[in-house]
């Protein structure tokens, strides 16, 4: 067993907490232990081995929770994720120097706070999504005030990376074939819907379940107007988080199968997954009907497909869901951070980020430091924790990264 910790054994003090690794702080310990005094949460608490302090709960923890659900555990890059395609070139198709094919990706794609300056989705995929998001925001004008703007510049965010760990890579497997993979949400629109149902949840307080420790557990119960739209706008962003994927990795191909690219023609032969790992899902465990909020975390069911980034000096691996009911079917979203970005960019230089990123072809400056390998776990380590949790299909290797 890869269980390394469970807080709260004995159910005195709330639900108890199963960890999958010994390397966790203070500062999630007391998270999670707020967590677990929740009366709504169903059975216990799984914590991933890339735990680590999340802003409203921990990151890598799989909360499940009947009747009520906490928007600050599902945080505000709602429907954050990744995207992983095989393609028919190898190593060997692909040129000494990948700064060209860094920079016509860059060119399709735009970066941090960028966006397209005409919409580039096909209507068939924006008009459903504008016919859901109308009723919500005429429910919650104070949502619209929020928005400032992007409930009309949404459309041209659709195909945009972002900013902070956000990425998208050129990678190698163990056979040398060229995969593509990316990492990013619901953009600037899905911050807002975030921010504003966290707030109106500190603002209810609903007191149906009994005491919160902690402000930022506020939550809406089952049954409330508040639950309903929230369900509704999470929905609606998840569903936007994936299709901005989706979007992103049509143009990140366009990029490269274009003339300035210089690669030879290919075709795509494996989509891994397309998947959250910031969200909440409606399953069922232990026999009973809840509300699994990953925050963190993804799906890992037996069979089912995933993908576990490491940092962008490190490696990333394909994997294949084993179904472990004690983590509620679910597995780590990456290597996870040990080091916060303040503390990252004081502890570490430009030199350190170069050392560390060499044969990454990268930007290698100080708006990237935050984002060091060495601000990270040990993705080996990380992916020895879970190994009840899944099996490695494919190991990959990052040539090429763009961060936001």
């Amino acid at each position: 067993m890869s269980i390394q910790l469970t807080l709260n054994k004995s159910g005195k003090h709330g639900v108890p907490v199963k960890i999958y690794t010994s390397d966790i702080e203070q500062g999630a310990m007391q998270q999670l232990r707020n967590l677990a005094q929740l009366e709504f949460v169903h059975s216990h608490i799984a914590v991933m081995p890339d735990v680590h302090v999340g802003k409203g709960a921990t990151v890598g923890s799989v909360i499940p929770t009947k009747s009520a659900i906490i928007p600050a555990a599902v945080g505000v890059d709602i429907g954050c994720g990744m995207n992983a395609v095989r393609l028919s070139l190898t190593a060997s198709d692909l040129p000494d120097s990948l700064k060209a094919l860094r920079l016509v990706v860059e060119q399709q794609v735009p970066v941090g706070f960028n966006m397209h300056k005409q919409i580039q989705a096909k209507s068939s995929t924006l008009d459903p999504l504008g016919k859901r998001l109308k009723p919500i925001t005429d429910k919650h004008p104070g949502l619209l005030k929020m928005l400032k703007g992007f409930e009309r510049t949404w459309a041209k965010q659709l195909g945009t990376l972002g900013g902070g760990n956000h990425f998208i890579e050129l990678c190698l497997d163990e056979n040398q074939d060229v995969w593509v993979m990316l990492h990013s949400g619901s953009r600037g629109i899905g911050n807002c819907i975030g921010r504003y149902f966290i707030n109106l949840a500190k603002k209810e307080r609903q007191s149906r379940f009994g005491h919160v420790p902690d402000r930022d557990l506020s939550y809406f119960a089952e049954g409330s107007d508040s639950f309903a739209d929230y369900v509704e706008a999470v929905g609606w962003a998840q569903d936007y988080a994936l299709e901005n994927r989706r979007e992103m990795m049509r143009l990140v191909i366009k990029a490269l199968q274009s003339p300035q690219a210089g690669l030879p023609r290919f075709a795509l032969t494996k989509e891994a997954i397309n998947c959250h790992h910031n969200y909440v899902n409606e399953e069922v465990h232990f026999g009973e009907q809840v509300y699994v909020t990953r925050k963190g975390a993804i799906s890992a069911y037996a069979g089912e497909l995933g993908i576990i980034p490491g940092s962008m000096g490190t490696k990333s691996f394909i994997v294949r869901g084993l179904g472990a009911t004690e983590s509620f079917c679910s597995c780590s979203h990456g290597a996870g951070r040990q080091m916060s970005r303040g503390k990252a960019i004081r502890a570490f230089t430009i030199d350190d980020l170069k050392a560390q990123t060499d044969g990454v072809e990268c930007r290698k400056d100080k708006g990237v430091i935050d984002e060091i390998p060495g601000a990270y776990k040990d993705i080996d380590e990380v992916m020895a924790n879970q190994k009840d949790l899944v099996e490695v299909v494919h190991t990959l290797k990052q040539v090429m990264c763009i961060k936001g």
